[in-house]
């Protein structure tokens, strides 16, 4: 059986998402409205297979949602110039501990940022 890689991509979030979501604009103090919104996530899929279940609000076999509402609500569409630059993975905590570092990363720079 093939070895599982994982992959971090980033999603580009409508504004209105830190206008009416008080937990994103919780998380983006820093945020000042000239950069834009995004999420950062990882997955074992490619990120445009991950973005088309996101949103379409998919459910596993078990019947547990594996769509991030705030996707599923304000996702607009991947921008891979910001994750391209990353290598797929090996291990599922080693691509969860990338998915926080690029997001602070990207919090730095001044992007409003939501990732899990």
């Amino acid at each position: 059986m093939p070895k599982t890689k994982y992959s971090i991509y980033v999603i580009e979030l409508s504004k209105r998402v830190f206008t009416e979501d008080r937990r994103f604009r919780e998380a983006n103090p820093q945020f000042n409205g000239v950069l834009q919104c995004l999420y950062v996530g990882m997955t074992s899929k490619t990120p445009k297979e991950r973005f088309a279940q996101h949103k379409n609000g998919y459910v596993n076999k078990k019947g547990h949602g594996l769509a991030a509402k705030i996707v599923q609500k304000y996702g607009m569409y991947l921008r891979s110039s910001l994750y391209q630059h990353i290598s797929s993975i090996d291990s599922r905590a080693e691509a969860l501990k990338m998915e926080a570092t690029l997001a602070l990363e990207l919090r730095r720079k001044g992007y409003a940022v939501w990732y899990n």
